[in-house]
């Protein structure tokens, strides 16, 4: 059973979970949720915390955005897309269970502080930025630390923003090396 409540998009993504692990679902029905839905994950988050884990696409991670910033210490799951595809179709819904719980237990908690533990010399030392082989460094790694995808900036906000550890980073790219 999982303590927190997980925050989904739509419904197929609630049969997956509900596949997966035995947890409560808030589903958000896409991008044009209403205020009543951030009151009730609040509510959520207050009650027993939540876990954001949406789409790995753009709407997802729009969703994703507008509910953590109105929502103090949710913790995020990032699925890698190749995980999450099925054809032409994205989602959480077409993951396997077993990805699912590989996903949720890598679950982190954005911090609200700013940390500067990482910065961009890093990306460039592990050729993560500047490389050829950079976005795929980045992917591989972020599925290591359980943190997703994303473009170089967003990559270094995470790293910072979602408590990777000195040790964290460097055995995950010893993994990778």
């Amino acid at each position: 059973m999982i303590k927190e409540i997980i925050v989904v998009e739509g419904k197929d993504d609630v049969s997956a979970i509900k596949k997966a692990v035995d947890a409560e679902v808030i589903v958000t029905g896409g991008l044009g949720f209403s205020d009543n839905l951030i009151k009730r994950i609040k509510k959520a988050a207050e009650r027993r915390g939540v876990i954001i884990f949406t789409d790995p696409d753009f709407a997802g991670e729009k969703i994703r955005k507008m509910i953590s910033s109105k929502v103090k210490n949710c913790k995020h799951a990032f699925l890698p897309r190749d995980k999450a595809k099925k054809g032409d179709d994205i989602g959480i819904e077409n993951a396997s269970p077993e990805d699912i719980i590989d996903a949720l237990k890598k679950a982190r908690v954005e911090s609200t502080e700013k940390r500067k533990e990482f910065s961009k010399a890093d990306l460039i030392r592990h050729r993560l930025i500047g490389s050829e082989d950079s976005s795929k460094r980045r992917d591989v790694l972020g599925r290591i630390l359980g943190i997703g995808y994303c473009n170089s900036k967003q990559f270094l906000k995470r790293l910072n923003n979602y408590g990777i550890t000195r040790e964290e980073f460097k055995e995950a790219v010893r993994r990778l090396d």
